[in-house]
């Protein structure tokens, strides 16, 4: 599998690192990277990633299957996390995850049909202090309300 020129430089950076015998390291940034580009980690995806760093893939398995932000089936354009965690829930994350899911008409880890958004209720963002917070792909939107969250979704294309 051939990634772009940029993907090939950052993994060429990431292994630098890593010390001799220590690579496996750079797994979970080399999967994230991977999944950025291509959208999803595919079966092409974890060879190309365990030939790499010289492990087997079912240790890549193993690496995915633990961590909730690998995803094996290709997210939306939009990736909307809520978080519901204590200071999220007390603040409305809940009633906000519960909002965007019935204006998407999807679930937990599932995608709109037209692949325009995918939703994941999360357990921390790391954002208590400004909860409720949404991150939507890597941009953080904190104090959310009702009223922002139905802005964000439309200014990023929302189907009504």
């Amino acid at each position: 599998m051939t990634f772009s020129p940029q993907l090939e430089a950052k993994f060429a950076d990431l292994i630098t690192h890593y010390p001799e015998g220590r690579q496996k390291g750079a797994l979970i940034p080399m999967l994230l990277y991977a999944q950025d580009e291509v959208g999803a980690v595919t079966p092409e995806v974890i060879a190309e990633v365990a030939s790499r760093l010289n492990v087997k893939p079912v240790e890549v398995e193993e690496v995915i299957g633990y961590y909730t932000m690998l995803w094996r089936h290709k997210r939306g354009k939009h990736h909307i996390q809520v978080c519901t965690n204590l200071s999220c829930m007390l603040a409305g994350g809940e009633e906000l995850y519960a909002q965007v899911s019935k204006k998407l008409g999807i679930g937990h880890r599932e995608t709109t049909p037209d692949g325009q958004f995918s939703l994941e209720e999360t357990e921390c963002l790391g954002a208590c202090s400004w909860a409720p917070a949404v991150l939507v792909n890597y941009d953080f939107h904190m104090k959310m309300t009702p009223e922002k969250l139905d802005r964000l979704i439309e200014s990023l294309g929302s189907k009504q």
